[in-house]
């Protein structure tokens, strides 16, 4: 049996929102017994030219969402990117990991060779589904996950990783 293009996507997402919750939670909990507060990590970045941690989890959601809607070939909740607390950012997962739970196997079933157009920056991409999920979308995801565990580590956050492969076997 092969896999489909739901078996590749939604659960990958679905762990990936999970063991980002994860990363918060254990960040949250080191900075509160460091004396520190959790709004301290929210601006945290690896480069000056990248992402905050906030810019990082927003990222990754709309990874999740864009990627299964556009797979599945609906149209994915709009969320403004106005979070400014974990709590916020938490709430965020959240609805993401909602959508994804609407989202069927069959929405996505057999549609392997349907286009996907996609305007990043300005400029067009095209793909076909299979490789749209293989090039794109799970490579964004995950640059969007690690990263953000990359933030929280270099912020001192002590993080290991099983942290990361949390839930993977």
């Amino acid at each position: 049996m092969s896999l489909s293009l739901y078996d590749i996507s939604v659960p990958a997402f679905q762990r990936g929102l999970d063991v980002l919750l994860h990363l918060l939670d254990k960040s949250v909990a080191h900075v509160r017994e460091q004396g520190g507060t959790p709004a301290q990590l929210l601006t945290g970045q690896l480069a000056p030219d990248m992402y905050t941690l906030i810019g990082q989890v927003q990222s990754a959601s709309d990874a999740a969402k864009f990627g299964a809607a556009r797979l599945a070939g609906i149209v994915p909740p709009s969320f403004p990117d106005t979070e400014t607390t974990l709590e916020e950012l938490r709430e965020r997962i959240a609805q993401t990991q909602e959508f994804l739970r609407t989202v069927s196997p069959q929405s996505m079933d057999g549609q392997e060779e349907r286009e996907i157009v996609i305007r990043p920056g300005g400029r067009e991409l095209s793909f076909v589904a299979r490789d749209y999920i293989r090039g794109f979308v799970l490579p964004n995801f995950y640059f969007h996950l690690t990263t953000a565990y990359g933030i929280l580590r270099h912020l001192g956050v002590p993080l290991g990783k099983m942290d990361y492969l949390r839930g993977a076997a």
